[in-house]
């Protein structure tokens, strides 16, 4: 079996002049050799030019060794410093709200100071029959108390152990919580959810000083976690002593644990503000102990209290003390660097790799090159935030509807087999996490192995994102343009800024997701006099996010309208990281169709069709945008994508969504299958007659239109649009239309209007 290469860069965008890292791992030790390349096109597809790349003389070492470096997946929380301190409790308890989402699911630590190695400390956790089990130990004995009725997945309950060391005793109570609101099943179910066991007549337990407290998990020899939980947990504590009946009632209706005994009292609910929360989780007991989560444990997410009137934490924060573990979490694998790249400062922007080799494996590890100071006309935007959006997405593997969806069987390579078995890279935010939660967050700190250039997407049988858009790159690189590379990322920290010195600028093949910064960037660089070619389907879609400090981690969650892998819990729809409600843009009131003049409206991956133009396209002030394309030629019936410039993803003209009335509405595509259904956004009554042969509405649509102070957006909805340019050697009317339109974009003069 060949050895197998990973990598990732940090950061994913760099400007020239600055460094970037590279980790690397193999699954054994090997020695390799290393070399910058740019990345010109990826798509092998017999009717394009393959794989193009040019190597670049950077000061690499030709060879590095490569090692095995672990991968800790697994989110849970620690507290730094707590150990000796909540360590030595001869006499002690832990209490906590739960929600386990997976019971049954083998161990699973809620929390506790356990060295395992030592077989010391103690440790609260679902064991693996799904029942409460308080674990104690002194290094040579253990004490096992379980109850012996199993938690029902999906309900909140108040869970409490105690033990003495010296009076030989230990107990274990679990009550349900169930209200009207808060839990998967209701009240009117007979179900009993209490329990309770005590142990008298000796315990084993000996304090482990080394060892860390965890939260929703046991520390592992790698450095990570073991037995991590899945589920929700609310407002967690230790106290001296145990609690007696009037404490744990007290605690039960939402009161504070008698403050004579606290040690810790981990306030979940604690640390909201209109912009979101972070990772640290107060203790507001004596010794501020404060947690700290790891693999970006999920906030902003309803608590054992959520009363189902406050539908976001900014109104009652109290009501979202949920903190959402998952053993399947992945943000950052904390690789160490094998190799470090300085670039110069006169480095061409551009898609770049360090492309390793090692005893005929083969691996590219992307980044994106900004120029140092810009001087090229022309800026392409790579959509890096769709690109963490789809990282390792698993839609072939685990989505039943895919086959459906795509109307084609996946075609499936040996690598997409060997990481989906277990996913050890994590997910995108088109997988669920083993208990079923949808994936919120992606981040670019692991191996990303569907971002390689010559990757194509299973499910549709295409190149698919950033290999996608490197058509878009081959075809500037072939026509003589003298471009240089933007991405989302830059956009979102610089807003207007990041493409004010660019004449005209070109989107990737799928800008789908998209932050409020982003948005802003765009419409105030239009407004200002700014030029964009919109060259993707379903733009603009998604509300995104990240942290100020934390650019490689974005978050989303998918809420009741859209195209969705899966839907957020009632009342978790707003994102963590800034506050603002996610989901569709254009249920917040910013349709793209106000931005670019389209917006999404269908998707399927069958065929792609060509472009037909209609009667605005033959008004004589839209001429120079069809100079040498023939009234009745049909534009793009050809294509790497399905074999047509229009398809995959589609966006239509919608004066009722905010395409700006003067917009000219050029072309359309027409004859699409019915495995091409219109939008679900867009779907009041579910009826027949909504697919592709039916619905006038199921098209992809082509217009211009010009923006205040000579600025103009031309747009072509479809995905599938610049995957065609490569066509042919690039002599195509598609490559035709683009270069009529970005030529008069370049231009000094005023655009027809």
């Amino acid at each position: 079996m060949s050895n197998r290469l990973y990598g990732y860069a940090d950061p994913l965008a760099i400007r020239a002049g600055e460094a970037v890292e590279f980790m690397l791992s193999a699954e054994v030790a090997a020695e390799a050799e290393i070399r910058l390349v740019r990345l010109i096109h990826g798509d092998r597809h017999p009717a394009g030019p393959g794989f193009v790349e040019e190597e670049v003389d950077a000061g690499l070492p030709a060879r590095v060794s490569i090692v095995p470096q672990a991968t800790r997946r697994g989110a849970f929380a620690t507290v730094p410093g707590g150990g000796a301190a909540l360590a030595d409790l001869r006499a002690g308890a832990i209490h906590a709200f739960i929600c386990p989402s997976r019971p049954g699911l083998g161990e699973q630590a809620i929390a506790g100071c356990w060295d395992e190695a030592a077989a010391k400390g103690y440790v609260l956790l679902v064991d693996g029959d799904g029942a409460l089990r308080l674990r104690l130990g002194d290094g040579e004995r253990r004490t096992e108390l379980a109850l012996s009725r199993r938690l029902a997945p999906g309900c909140w309950y108040f869970v409490t152990a105690h033990w003495d060391a010296e009076a030989g005793m230990a107990g274990l109570r679990q009550f349900g919580c169930i209200d009207r609101w808060n839990s998967r099943i209701g009240r009117v179910a007979p179900y009993d959810y209490d329990d309770a066991a005590d142990h008298m007549g000796g315990i084993a337990f000996r304090a482990a000083p080394s060892a860390e407290f965890l939260i929703a998990g046991l520390r592992s020899a790698e450095g990570g976690a073991t037995a991590c939980y899945n589920g929700k947990i609310d407002r967690i504590g230790v106290q001296r002593g145990p609690l007696d009946p009037a404490a744990i009632a007290a605690i039960r209706a939402g009161g504070m644990p008698p403050a004579d005994g606290i040690v810790t009292y981990w306030d979940t609910s604690a640390g909201y503000s209109d912009d979101g929360i972070g990772d640290v989780i107060r203790d507001t007991g004596p010794l501020g102990l404060d947690a700290v989560g790891v693999n970006r444990p999920i906030r902003g997410m309803k608590g054992w209290n959520w009363k189902g009137k406050a539908d976001s934490f900014r109104l009652d924060p109290g009501q979202y003390g949920g903190i959402a573990f998952h053993e399947d979490a992945l943000i950052d694998c904390g690789w160490t660097p094998t190799v470090r790249l300085e670039t110069s400062r006169e480095l061409r922007s551009g898609a770049y790799a360090l492309r390793v080799r090692s005893n005929g494996v083969e691996d590219h590890v992307p980044f994106f090159v900004r120029a140092a100071v810009p001087k090229a006309p022309v800026a392409v935007l790579m959509p890096t935030f769709t690109y963490l959006a789809y990282a390792n997405e698993h839609l072939a593997f685990e989505a039943p509807i895919a086959q459906a969806i795509c109307a084609n069987t996946p075609v499936v390579g040996e690598q997409d087999l060997h990481w989906s078995a277990d996913a050890p890279f994590g997910l995108s935010t088109y997988d669920v996490h083993s208990d079923g939660a949808g994936v919120c967050y992606s981040s670019w700190r692991r191996p990303i192995l569907n971002m390689r250039p010559g990757y194509r997407m299973p499910a549709t049988g295409v190149a698919w994102a950033f290999p996608a858009d490197l058509s878009l790159i081959w075809w500037l690189e072939r026509a003589g343009y003298d471009y240089e590379i933007v991405t989302d990322h830059d956009l979102h920290r610089e807003g207007a800024a990041a493409l004010a010195a660019y004449r005209a600028v070109l989107t990737g093949t799928h800008p789908e997701y998209y932050s409020e910064r982003m948005l802003d960037g765009t419409e105030d660089y239009l407004t200002g006099g700014g030029r964009l070619l919109y060259l993707g389907g379903n733009g603009y879609y998604w509300v995104t996010g990240l942290r100020e400090d934390e650019p490689w981690c974005i978050e989303v969650r998918k809420l009741e309208s859209g195209s969705r892998a899966w839907q957020a819990e009632p009342g978790e729809g707003y994102l963590a990281c800034t506050g603002e409600r996610s989901g569709l843009w254009r249920v917040r009131g910013r349709a793209p169709q106000k931005l670019v003049g389209l917006g999404f409206t269908t998707e399927g991956m069958d065929e792609s069709r060509p472009f037909e133009r209609l009667p605005d396209s033959f008004d004589p002030a839209m001429a120079w945008i069809f100079a040498g394309i023939g009234a009745d030629e049909p534009i793009g019936d050809f294509g790497l994508a399905l074999g047509g410039a229009s398809g995959i993803e589609m966006d239509r003209y919608d004066l009722a969504l905010g395409t700006p009335p003067h917009a000219r509405l050029l072309a359309a595509s027409f004859g699409h299958s019915d495995n091409y259904p219109l939008v679900s956004e867009d779907i009041g009554y579910a009826f027949p007659g909504r697919g592709g042969s039916q619905d006038p509405q199921v098209r992809g649509d082509m217009s211009y239109f010009t923006t205040p102070n000579g600025g103009a957006v031309f747009a072509a909805g479809s995905i599938a649009w610049s995957q065609a340019l490569p066509c042919f050697d690039g002599q195509n009317n598609v490559a035709r239309i683009m270069r009529n339109v970005l030529d008069a974009f370049l231009g000094d003069g005023p655009l027809p209007v």
